[in-house]
């Protein structure tokens, strides 16, 4: 045998041995979403080897190639899979459920009536959508438009940072949530649909049923940044070839109001975890106390409480972030869900909920499968920006506002003129 011969026999069965690998990897590692590929269906297609890609197997990106393809293929055959599963698996529509979403005090006091001006005029939605994703695409391309981590590849994100992308295999979605934007709900939406969480021994059907406790349980979700420990070097190649075969979506709100309901939740309501994190700091730092109550119901029956003013001068000290980056609650929604480096299908809005959903559950093809649950009302946004960010001095407010100008700018809500001038 000669010394080519030799070669390309050697690459044939190194190309053979990586494919045998990924097909490890997904059949036994997996023990969630990927998880119902099954061993018999991606053995039993020997086709999924037959075509390489064009390369020659001297090139060098020769292997790389034929990995992705690999992936390309055994993706495909696994959703193919899945939505056989899927259909088989499809209840008539259900009845709108008339149990309110309030399932504890948070998700009371967060109210906000998200029937704004914006969702009166009802234009054609699918036009709607059409212009938020051609806004978001023409500021991500504008070499103008400037703000950190734009310019970075998808390939530069670290891993910590992918968490917020919750993967659906059954269905081919992935969501980026957003606190306070509804993203409890969405939540149990994603729980539904990818059956990843069981009541008395069977998959939960009403997103309602799901106690909110499990919702926001890390490991009920499959998510980007758990892809490393499942597979290994193939993550970030098998999360592109998700990003770019599945429905990909997120739902924003007015960056302004989504801070007040940040405050109102985590700072009004007696919250253990963040008072001992966040709220002693702030009162410490920006109010001069020296001696704090060491529980919240103790610094609350004694009046302590921190002011919305604590708050934004919180979020402006550049002492903040160089500790932490900011919590998930407060932090840029461009931070949290990398826009400019994961094309979203879709772009839903809390001002406009109630149509979206509805919209976007048609789009994903599982209107018959479940129900977006009822919103909550309360007052208008309008209202709540005025009154809240009156006590607060005119330098903070064009301060706060630069520091959250992407995401106005990004998700084309209006510069909020009247907070940020005299």
């Amino acid at each position: 045998m000669d010394t080519m011969t030799k070669s390309r026999f050697f690459r044939l069965w190194l190309v053979l041995g990586s494919v045998f690998m990924i097909l490890l990897i997904i059949v036994y590692w997996d023990n969630m979403g990927t998880a119902h590929f099954y061993l018999h269906a991606s053995l039993s297609r020997p086709h999924i080897l037959e075509r390489f890609p064009s390369a020659k197997p001297g090139d060098e990106k020769y292997f790389t190639a034929s990995i992705e393809e690999m992936l390309e293929k055994l993706l495909s055959a696994h959703a193919k899979q899945n939505s056989l599963l899927g259909k088989k698996a499809e209840q008539p529509s259900p009845p709108a459920s008339s149990r309110p979403v309030l399932s504890n005090m948070e998700e009371s006091v967060r109210g906000y009536d998200w029937s704004s001006h914006d969702a009166q005029r009802s234009p054609d939605p699918d036009r709607r959508q059409a212009e938020r994703r051609s806004v978001l695409r023409a500021f991500c391309a504008n070499a103008s438009f400037v703000f950190p981590t734009k310019e970075r590849s998808f390939d530069d994100i670290p891993n910590h940072e992918l968490n917020h992308l919750i993967v659906d295999d059954r269905h081919g979605v992935i969501y980026c949530y957003v606190p306070k934007v509804a993203c409890t709900n969405w939540k149990r939406v994603m729980i539904v649909l990818s059956q990843s969480l069981s009541g008395q021994g069977t998959p939960y059907r009403d997103p309602l049923d799901i106690p909110r406790e499990y919702v926001h349980n890390s490991s009920t979700h499959l998510t980007f940044n758990k892809f490393w420990r499942r597979y290994g070097k193939f993550s970030r190649h098998l999360m592109k070839v998700k990003l770019k075969k599945y429905t990909k979506f997120l739902f924003v709100r007015d960056p302004f109001v989504r801070l007040i309901s940040a405050f109102r939740s985590k700072f009004e309501l007696e919250n253990e975890e963040f008072y001992q994190k966040f709220a002693i700091p702030m009162l410490k730092r920006y109010s001069n106390h020296t001696s704090l109550p060491k529980s919240v119901s103790e610094a609350f029956g004694a009046g302590l409480r921190v002011s919305f003013a604590n708050f934004i001068q919180y979020l402006l000290d550049p002492h903040t972030e160089k500790l932490a980056p900011f919590n998930e609650h407060w932090r840029q929604v461009h931070r949290l869900c990398h826009p400019c480096q994961i094309d979203y299908d879709f772009v839903g809005k809390l001002e406009t909920l109630d149509q979206d959903a509805t919209q976007l559950l048609r789009l994903l093809k599982v209107d018959r499968l479940l129900q977006f649950p009822p919103s909550y009302r309360n007052r208008t946004a309008s209202s709540w920006e005025e009154g809240w960010f009156a006590t607060i001095p005119l330098a903070w407010r064009q301060q706060l506002y630069r520091l959250y100008e992407a995401d106005f700018v990004l998700f084309g809500y209006p510069k909020p003129e009247n907070l940020l001038r005299d």
